[in-house]
């Protein structure tokens, strides 16, 4: 069912596309999809910092689109018609007409490859291969959900150490606080990650949960992984 939003440039726009984000990492389904590109293409400026919700949303979908290397703002395209048009048809007796200036002895369909010819098959073979292979490593959004020792840790200390956990493969993106009771919050912040490169299990155990994060964060779980 499709899903509509007032103006997103404007305060009572945000604050509905805030609420409607409260419970989601996306604007429909369980991934990133051209929903999700066409509201942030309606945005005229990054989303203010006091929509949580939406600013969490915003530069997550933001960090897909630099992944995808779609970071140039471009100097403006007007599209006037999506039909193809259609290619005129030669006369035929022009077509079979050989063209005066053409000399064959110039072509030699079936001369030896030379030295330079092997070699640039070489680069483009071995530059095809490079390319397949980078494309079968995915990548994935996670969400997780990380809980202080108690109500007197700090959480921008916790959210600090979170974050200096660096590896190839790993990008962090946006943050919050959610209150889970007794004066106690739960930091959520979404990464995303290249699966060929970074296990998110390890990630937690042998990282998250261990010195010298443990300093502050008790427990640490996966609320969303997604295929992007």
């Amino acid at each position: 069912m499709a899903v509509s939003f007032a103006n997103v440039n404007s305060e009572a726009g945000l604050k509905k596309l805030d609420d409607y984000l409260l419970t989601r990492s996306y604007i429909t389904g369980y991934q990133a999809s051209k929903d999700d590109l066409a509201v942030y293409s309606s945005f005229s400026a990054a989303p203010s910092s006091k929509y949580t919700n939406v600013a969490r949303w915003f530069s997550h979908i933001d960090a897909l689109l630099r992944l995808s290397g779609v970071t140039e703002e471009g100097q403006g395209v007007k599209v006037e018609s999506s039909a193809v048009p259609v290619a005129s048809t030669p006369d035929v007796a022009e077509a079979k007409a050989p063209a005066a200036d053409d000399d064959d002895d110039d072509v030699d369909l079936f001369g030896e490859e030379t030295e330079e010819e092997k070699k640039a098959a070489e680069e483009r073979a071995a530059a095809v291969k490079a390319s397949a292979k980078k494309k079968e490593s995915g990548k994935s959004s996670v969400l997780l959900d990380v809980k202080p020792w108690d109500d007197e840790t700090d959480m921008t200390k916790l959210e600090e150490a979170v974050r200096s956990m660096k590896m190839e493969g790993l990008f962090w993106g946006a943050s919050k606080l959610v209150p889970v009771g007794y004066g106690i919050k739960k930091l959520q912040i979404m990464m995303t990650i290249v699966d060929d490169l970074v296990s998110v299990d390890t990630l937690i155990e042998e990282h998250l949960c261990a010195e010298p994060v443990n300093e502050y964060v008790q427990s640490c779980d996966i609320v969303a992984f997604n295929k992007i």
